[in-house]
């Protein structure tokens, strides 16, 4: 195959040719699409945008470009602050192995990903990065919807993990003892306990959280989240959901 002049083609050509199953290509495929965003120094759309935005047109020869390695690590720490480091490290590691198939293949002369290092992973929130009571209070003071604004309200409130807010079903709540059934029960407050009944009124069973095609994904949720509060970051890059989790109780 000859060098290919548009960005999109070569990211055909790279899944084309590594040994990935349907579910792979299409992640590798959404992260490289991802990546086509900020190779021209724009910000990707989150939640349900996202999935129906056409991404940009870009020459494959702008990641040799002077500028692009520069971009590529701004648009890195961007992107780490909306759906965290682990996600990031991921989307990273994919282009790094198409960076490097491409230039097997002689389409690109250099390393775009130059200077690009991922990011530590840590089990829990740093200390010293949780959101204080009055940020707290105008996160959840947003004008959003039922699903995020109930979400955000129990994650706070319950102290819980991410994941096992997400990972909660409907008949796992007991609503007027405001709380989860079984050990280890989640305790929630007069916020949770008010906007609980109307996110699941009509319903029984299934995740509490949901889209369209099921359960709310963990990196969903984070973008959502992040873009929210971006008016609320003076950098404009947004919170994350960790900050919240930590954050002081009003």
């Amino acid at each position: 195959m000859s060098r290919p002049v548009e960005y999109a083609v070569a990211v055909d050509g790279f899944v084309a040719a590594a040994a990935l199953g349907a579910g792979s290509r299409r992640v590798y495929r959404i992260a490289l699409t991802t990546w086509a965003w900020a190779l021209v120094d724009k910000v990707p759309p989150v939640g349900e945008p996202r999935r129906n935005a056409l991404p940009p047109a870009v020459p494959l020869a702008l990641l040799d470009a002077p500028h692009t390695p520069g971009r590529l690590r701004d648009a890195f720490a961007a992107r780490a602050a909306v759906v965290g480091a682990r996600t990031a490290n991921r989307e990273l590691s994919v282009l790094a192995a198409a960076v490097n198939w491409w230039r097997g293949q002689g389409w690109l002369a250099g390393d775009p990903l130059t200077g690009v290092r991922r990011l530590p992973v840590s089990a829990a929130p740093a200390a010293g990065i949780r959101l204080d009571a009055a940020q707290v209070g105008a996160v959840l003071d947003l004008p959003v919807p039922l699903r995020e604004t109930t979400f955000w309200h129990l994650l706070h409130e319950t102290g819980a993990t991410i994941e096992r807010v997400l990972a909660l079903d409907v008949d796992d709540l007991d609503l007027p003892g405001r709380r989860t059934r079984g050990r280890g029960a989640l305790r929630w407050g007069d916020g949770s306990a008010g906007l609980l009944p109307l996110l699941t009124l009509g319903r029984v069973d299934g995740p509490l959280f949901t889209t369209a095609r099921g359960r709310l994904s963990y990196r969903r949720a984070a973008e959502v989240f992040t873009a929210a509060t971006r008016p609320f970051d003076p950098q404009g890059r947004g919170w994350t959901l960790h900050r919240l989790a930590a954050g002081e109780r009003r």
